[in-house]
């Protein structure tokens, strides 16, 4: 992987620690920056596929579709106000990680990412407590009406009764969302004699518990609150949380909070209401629209508003830049993952195990892919592992095989996409060893034809154990050139293929034959180089009646395979 960092002509801001340090372990990442003082027009004469519009401290990320060397870019990094549009993702045909220095990645286009196999990172704990800070600000600002007290001073009033407070200490939190931030809001609000309540279809009830959260349903959860604040995504099931209908559970006069997602409150609902009296105010950072240009929310007196604030402190973006360039270098040398938003397969691939049972699982899979070249389109995919070893390989070893089988473009964060999309029907099962070592087996059914491949790993190599029928004498290291060859057996079988390959300057380095000699049965033969043409082969099948041979090479962990041949 080639990396060069590509340096603005213009002269950036000062950078701070958090830079700094973003720029040393980025030393080896291609990312093209420019100081946000400058306007557009002082610029680049190329277009922009997207430009930061706010001011940050470390400048700003960008591509341009005729910059020469955009197609070079290994990595971008971006913040909240960047969008990554798929066309953005498709002009950079290198890309292979994007870094959200944030939680959110709704400005990102995770679809397109996946499609291309891009990995899409977060940093999930660099805006945690600066959110919560927030979240806790707004509840004690709601109780005790301060910035509308403080608006009351600075337009020169004194009205002590017009703001009448109500105390923390013995009120009812309800917590949406327990993970990190949701988290870190109970444990302080706890300290102001606040009892928390919280509902999290993730969070175990007993991990809630041993921080002092009492899960509950939403439907018990309602009725209780005399403060509700939410800390979950933007996903379809949480749309419109807060409605109508969920308010009229609620009691009167309950208020709430949302440093989350815009969203998730029904706003025109949470207006309706408010004047209703049945909410007694909102805290709200985040809204549908941003910024709204309907005021009407924003305008209401028990309503305070905040600017998306929740990751607006010098720590939080100080933090979230080093996480986001720790997480990436970690991820580069194989250390860690970290925050992958599509990724999650390849969070247990680090193990010195893990990447030889993917490398067992692309060869399986190359050699499947091999022998079934003219048999597509494929149909239907099942994968059975079996034994202890092997059991720790489920969440991966699908999309291994897949990766060996569909070739080119696909890796392990799209494969699964692209099978679904070629109408692919995968299925995994684990079964008990039964005193037999680990394997892998593997049957593809293609145009209604049934190919079978069965390995395991031995002693950190694949090895191909039986290929359809043909059980071999001894184990196939997948390694090197192989020839793959399917014929009746015949004693003069091993000469005639010593003589066809000597003719193209090809020496035989190992051959494996079948247990069975009945029928057409599977062989294989290391050869020393690929074959430079075909025709030899062609004449030597039609001589001796051979079905099919196969020549697979392997170099650089299988990426290149030949074609198959048929009579």
């Amino acid at each position: 992987m080639r990396f060069h960092i590509y340096e603005s002509p213009f002269k950036s801001q000062p950078e701070g620690k958090a830079a700094a340090f973003s720029r040393y372990v980025f030393s080896h990442w291609l990312i093209k920056r420019a100081s946000l003082q400058k306007q557009e027009s002082e610029l680049p004469r190329h277009q922009h596929y997207h430009r930061q519009s706010t001011t940050g401290q470390n400048g700003l990320f960008f591509l341009h579709q005729d910059y020469p060397h955009s197609v070079d870019y290994d990595g971008l990094v971006v913040r909240s106000a960047t969008k990554v549009t798929a066309d953005v993702i498709n002009a950079a045909s290198n890309l292979k990680i994007i870094g959200r220095a944030g939680t959110g990645v709704d400005n990102v286009d995770v679809d397109a990412a996946t499609k291309k196999g891009i990995i899409v990172m977060n940093t999930p704990s660099g805006n945690t407590i600066s959110a919560a800070e927030l979240t806790c600000a707004l509840i004690m600002s709601l109780s005790r009406h301060v910035p509308q007290a403080a608006m009351s001073m600075k337009a020169g009033k004194w009205d002590r009764k017009k703001f009448m407070g109500a105390e923390l200490y013995g009120k009812v939190l309800g917590i949406i969302g327990l993970g990190r931030i949701g988290k870190e809001v109970a444990s302080r609000m706890q300290s102001f004699g606040m009892k928390t309540i919280g509902y999290d279809p993730i969070t175990p009830p007993e991990v809630s518990a041993s921080w002092g959260v009492e899960q509950m349903s939403l439907e018990q959860l309602w009725p209780q609150c005399d403060y509700i604040t939410l800390h979950t995504p933007l996903m379809p099931s949480t749309v419109g949380l807060l409605n109508d209908e969920t308010f009229a559970k609620c009691k009167k006069g309950v208020r709430v909070v949302n440093c989350a997602r815009g969203g998730i409150i029904d706003e025109a609902a949470l207006l309706r209401a408010l004047e209703s009296g049945q909410c007694g105010g909102a805290g709200l950072d985040v809204f549908v629209e941003e910024p709204p240009k309907d005021r009407a929310l924003l305008d209401h007196p028990n309503v305070i508003g905040c600017p998306h604030l929740g990751a607006s402190t010098k720590e939080a973006q100080a933090r979230c830049g080093q996480d986001i360039a720790l997480q990436i270098v970690d991820m580069v040398k194989g250390k860690n993952l970290i925050g992958a938003v599509n990724a999650q397969v390849l969070a247990s691939t680090f193990s010195q195990e893990s990447q030889e049972m993917i490398k067992f699982g692309e060869a399986i899979g190359s050699v499947l892919q091999a022998c079934a070249t003219s048999r597509k389109p494929y149909s239907n995919l099942r994968i059975t592992t079996q034994g202890d070893c092997m059991k720790s390989s489920s969440g991966y070893m699908a999309s291994a095989v897949l990766v060996g089988l569909l070739g080119n473009g696909s890796n392990l964060i799209n494969v699964l996409n692209l099978a679904k999309d070629s109408g692919i029907q995968v299925n995994q099962t684990h079964c008990n060893s039964n005193g037999v070592g680990g394997c892998c087996e593997v049957e593809m059914l293609a145009n209604g034809c049934v190919f079978k491949a069965t390995g395991s790993v031995q002693s950190g190599v694949p090895v191909l154990l039986m290929l359809s029928d043909s059980v071999f004498r001894q184990p196939v290291s997948l390694t090197g050139n192989l020839l793959f060859f399917k014929a009746s057996a015949n004693p003069q079988l091993l000469s005639s293929v010593v003589g066809v390959l000597a003719t193209e300057g090809v020496q035989i380095e190992s051959f494996s034959a079948p247990v069975n000699h009945t029928g057409e049965q599977w062989y294989c033969v290391g050869v020393t180089k690929l074959l430079r043409t075909c025709e030899a082969e062609e004449q030597q099948r039609k001589e001796e009646g051979a079905r099919r041979w196969t020549q697979i090479a392997y170099q650089n962990r299988i990426e290149q395979l030949a074609a198959v041949l048929h009579a």
